[in-house]
């Protein structure tokens, strides 16, 4: 999973996006939730990979039931937008009550928006 992030950043070494990907890949199957929610992300953004929403959303999900924040509040957002789920106002609501109540203020300000 470091190694992943060093390629991402260019940490150390060059910056390959695709390298990143591996790594979070190798880390993500093995149940790591912050390399899940970091694989996600490259999938939101096509960093690495073509961009899938859908793909972002399922491993934004893994980590999200784990109890990573982050991984909730991108998950409540993708139901919110409907990019890689059906728009789902209470499974979003859910998830940004979970991120909302381990301090994740991104969540809070959206629940007081919606």
């Amino acid at each position: 999973m470091n190694l992943g992030v060093c390629y991402k950043n260019g940490r150390g070494v060059p910056q390959d996006y695709a390298k990143a990907v591996y790594w979070y890949e190798k880390a993500a199957e093995q149940g790591y939730a912050r390399a899940q929610y970091n694989l996600g992300v490259c999938y939101d953004f096509g960093d690495g990979v073509d961009t899938d929403h859908a793909a972002a959303a399922g491993w934004y999900k893994k980590a999200a039931e784990q109890d990573l924040a982050d991984a909730q509040y991108n998950l409540g957002l993708s139901y919110i937008t409907g990019e890689g789920v059906p728009c789902d106002r209470s499974a979003a609501h859910y998830w940004l009550n979970k991120a909302a109540a381990q301090g994740h203020q991104q969540a809070a300000d959206l629940l007081r928006s919606l």
